[in-house]
């Protein structure tokens, strides 16, 4: 089979995580979206000779018609699932049968500005000042998150507005699902509000002890014996989990208290067989989308705790397309030659997201600035394995290893804060664009033209009657961006497609 030399490259380096996949056309049109489990299996099972001879005919014209990919990294495979249906509802590639019924996923709105505030259950958000939680996979997770904290926090579910005796005539949640009932002056309005502004953090996953409780009450239900309540607990906290346990993690990365730091570093020295107790860890990321706005974050802990005032970020120089291992080692270099030079003190151990890839392009730059004895570590994503330099196998630790948590919130912060950094330069992409010489287009037309096409440069290549079509614009705007836009110089990265879906 002859594949075009750039999709045989990125099916050499696309890696093996959870993600999407988006097939192009010659003409760089998205024909068809997927997710995986691990992307470099799936994709490249498309490309075997044995799929092509034993695929039916709309597999083998998909396969033919394929001259690029593009692909989003993700953390699970819920949120590869959610993914793909954004991107599919937004390019509406012509091989994709799934998602035409226009199915979104559900979210869970706060009115938070209404006097007393509530909370419901939507599919489509809307800009209008509500705050907005999701969207979720399941359905009925989010129906168990928002009926928890209804009933947890005292949150009404009444409809008026402004809610009054005269509404708590035929009412009797105050009873049945403990409302604070506001309408008859149980709680004043600041209390109330306080315990909504409770419900939101909890959502966000910023309140992991009522997670914990829950656990204590199913434990507490199942010494007694009452072990139908235990399991209602239990299937409660299952849900309750698949709402907020990935942003509990997040959020929760710079918490850790002090004793379970030092404990957790001491056993690091223990396990990986370093001479010293590494008390001062650096921790690298690598953030890009198909290689585009490569960015880099570095986190700081001392002791297992996190020092913020010693973060830094990065922007990709050197390195053109999606490259991680050769990212990282560019980063390396920099960061370990400004500490050389300005002749500050050395981390004791310093650790990279990825695996045996990442870790040998951090270990050829130290070696090469002559810093031969540093230790470094990788911390991959899929098993939590710790691949230490020097050893043939990786480290497997418990879940409940103190120095597996020190590594993972050192890991998820990094992660964090380079991601964060490049939403920013998207962000500013958007405001600086060469758009901005054309009379007429604002910020919001602007936005609009970027999501229709995905980059300044296809905005150039498309026809006035495309242009005109997008809503706001019309024939005579349309014919001046072409001008424009023809007088520009474009051989730059212009805000890619696949960029801007995980935004």
């Amino acid at each position: 089979m002859n594949l075009p030399e750039n999709l045989k490259e990125k099916l050499r380096t696309i890696p093996d995580e959870p993600g999407c996949y988006m097939m192009r056309d010659r003409r760089g049109r998205i024909i068809y979206v997927g997710k995986a489990i691990s992307l470099r299996k799936r994709v490249q099972s498309y490309f075997r000779q044995a799929t092509f001879r034993r695929g039916d005919p709309k597999l083998r014209g998909l396969v033919k018609s394929v001259h690029d990919l593009d692909y989003i990294v993700v953390h699970n495979e819920a949120e590869a699932l959610l993914t793909e249906g954004k991107l599919i509802k937004e390019y509406k590639p012509r091989y994709n049968v799934s998602f035409r019924d226009d199915k979104r996923f559900i979210l869970i709105r706060a009115e938070e500005g209404e006097r007393f505030p509530r909370f419901n259950l939507c599919r489509i958000k809307r800009v209008d000042g509500a705050v907005y939680f999701g969207p979720y996979v399941s359905s009925p997770a989010a129906r168990a998150a928002l009926d928890f904290v209804e009933k947890k926090f005292g949150i009404r579910k009444c409809a008026p507005p402004v809610p009054d005796e005269t509404t708590y005539e035929h009412c009797i949640n105050d009873i049945v699902r403990f409302c604070s009932a506001p309408c008859t002056g149980k709680v004043t309005e600041l209390e109330y509000r306080q315990r909504f502004e409770e419900a939101c953090a909890f959502l966000r996953g910023e309140r992991p002890v009522y997670l914990k409780e829950l656990r204590e009450n199913m434990e507490a239900a199942s010494e007694k014996m009452e072990f139908e309540k235990a399991a209602a607990i239990r299937d409660m906290l299952q849900l309750l989990n698949m709402v907020v346990k990935r942003r509990v993690r997040i959020a929760s990365t710079p918490e850790m208290r002090k004793e379970d730091g030092r404990n957790g570093v001491e056993e690091l020295q223990r396990v990986l067989g370093l001479g010293s107790v590494p008390g001062v860890i650096e921790a690298f990321d690598i953030s890009n989308i198909s290689g585009t706005y490569a960015v880099a974050s570095m986190v700081c802990s001392e002791n297992g705790i996190a020092r913020r005032n010693r973060y830094r970020r990065f922007r990709i120089r050197t390195v053109e397309g999606s490259d991680d291992p050769a990212m990282m080692a560019e980063v390396i270099a920099r960061r370990f030659s400004r500490l050389l030079a300005e002749k500050k003190a050395l981390p004791d151990l310093v650790l990279v997201d990825g695996g045996v890839a990442q870790l040998h392009a951090a270990r050829r730059e130290l070696n090469r600035l002559g810093l031969v004895n540093l230790p470094v570590a990788g911390l991959a994503k899929r098993n939590e394995e710790i691949f230490v330099d020097g050893k043939n196998l990786p480290v497997v630790l418990p879940q409940t290893s103190t120095a597996l948590k020190v590594l993972q919130r050192l890991r998820d912060e990094a992660h964090r804060f380079a991601l964060t950094y490049h939403q920013k330069l998207r962000s500013r992409l958007i405001r600086e664009s060469v758009l901005d010489d054309v009379s007429g287009i604002g910020q919001r037309k602007k936005r609009i033209l970027l999501e229709k096409f995905g980059s300044v440069r296809r905005i150039a290549k498309a026809t006035e009657d495309q242009i005109a079509s997008v809503p706001g614009i019309g024939y005579e705007l349309a014919r001046e961006i072409k001008e424009k836009l023809g007088k520009k110089d474009l051989r730059i990265k212009g805000t890619s497609a696949s960029a801007k879906a995980t935004a």
